[in-house]
């Protein structure tokens, strides 16, 4: 069927060879951005998907918690962060953090605390691995992935210390993986507008390598819908590729959807529409082939689309989240987190199979009191 529908299609050739299993060049990215032929596309990475991971949809049960909206960088395209004297910043103390996962552990018996923030001038290296410490105390079966590679960089520096070692002293304290964000894009041009206070994506790819040489496996990620062209966001995709075939450390790729809302680059984005969401995920699909996942954070995206992904490279429905704040703020309307029937009616509707797993991608089972145990 795909052969057939293939043929007729001014990307064939592209898609043949993405079927055969040769990799992807910049230009075959390119030219599947520029095409119109969206429903093939989405076929063929359709394909790719399941070729990866079978009929299968990946959920996590997680808790996010974002210490502190304080951040030095103020960069344009955020509406989340704060500086020290505005009237709504805050930073929480650990043991606020603590009162915070406590609140719904009971309830769902998460098995994954995501925690990020902005970059705090003042917060001394012993908060964060005080905060660990006392999570991974609390909570010792729990996966704590924490702390963008921006994040790392910044408490590296407040430490004194080398990234690797901040990275050795925070697996030390219970860290156990790091999130994806701080990507963006990789360009140093888009980067000069969206975030020139940012350090450069050079830097962002070496914090990663660093952890994957220490075992830290991490996700990836890119912030899209701005200002970038197309052979931005495939330069960005292929980079992200390279990186995967020397250390093999990512797990997962993560579209993140512009929103434009309460930021001061509103005026210079155009919002994506819905054909180039999906060509997105198809895209990335197709050109990252060696990172195994590919998560559709329906958060950005809305429940409804990301169903509709799931049938274009798309294979993790992220999680129940819970109390979201860094997208909201930014404008999105959508639900600041799911209930775990939420999640598994969600993605039953698309056909595939609801499989829960951990952070790291083992599958996840539950007893009949819903306390969870890795297989």
């Amino acid at each position: 069927m795909i052969d057939q529908i293939i043929e007729k299609s001014d990307v064939g050739d592209v898609l043949r060879k993405a079927l055969d299993g040769q990799r992807l060049s910049v230009e075959d990215g390119v030219r599947l951005f520029e095409s119109d032929d969206i429903h093939v596309i989405g076929a063929v990475a359709n394909e790719i998907r399941r070729r990866i991971n079978g009929n299968r949809t990946y959920y996590v049960v997680n808790r996010h918690i974002n210490y502190t909206d304080i951040c030095k960088n103020r960069c344009t395209f955020c509406a989340y962060s704060r500086d020290m004297e505005d009237p709504d910043a805050y930073a929480m103390s650990v043991g606020e953090v603590l009162e915070r996962a406590e609140e719904y552990y009971e309830q769902i018996k998460f098995t994954e605390l995501h925690i990020v923030g902005g970059l705090h001038p003042t917060l001394p290296f012993e908060y964060y691995t005080e905060m660990l410490s006392t999570l991974k105390g609390r909570f010792p079966e729990v996966h704590i992935q924490a702390f963008t590679a921006v994040e790392i960089v910044h408490i590296s520096e407040v430490a004194g210390l080398s990234v690797t070692d901040t990275l050795s002293a925070l697996k030390d304290a219970g860290l156990g993986s790091l999130p994806g964000g701080g990507a963006e894009v990789f360009s140093p041009r888009v980067r000069g507008i969206v975030c020139p206070e940012k350090m450069p994506g050079t830097k962002w790819l070496q914090v990663m390598r660093e952890a994957h040489k220490l075992g830290i496996k991490t996700n990836s990620t890119m912030l899209y819908g701005h200002v970038e062209t197309y052979k931005e966001r495939v330069e960005h995709m292929v980079t992200l590729r390279e990186l995967q075939d020397e250390t093999g450390g990512f797990m997962t790729f993560i579209p993140l959807k512009f929103h434009p809302e309460n930021t001061r680059l509103a005026h210079l984005a155009v919002k994506p529409n819905s054909i180039d969401d999906l060509k997105i995920y198809s895209i990335g699909r197709l050109m990252i082939d060696n990172i195994p996942h590919v998560k559709v954070f329906w958060i950005m995206l809305g429940i409804k689309f990301a169903q509709v992904a799931l049938s274009y490279g798309a294979d993790d429905f992220d999680g129940t989240v819970i109390e979201e704040k860094i997208t909201h703020r930014a404008g999105a309307t959508t639900p600041q987190g799911l209930t775990v029937a939420d999640l598994l009616a969600h993605i039953t509707e698309t056909g595939t199979t609801p499989v829960e797993r951990d952070t790291v991608y083992n599958e996840v089972t539950r007893n009949a009191i819903g306390m969870p145990a890795i297989s």
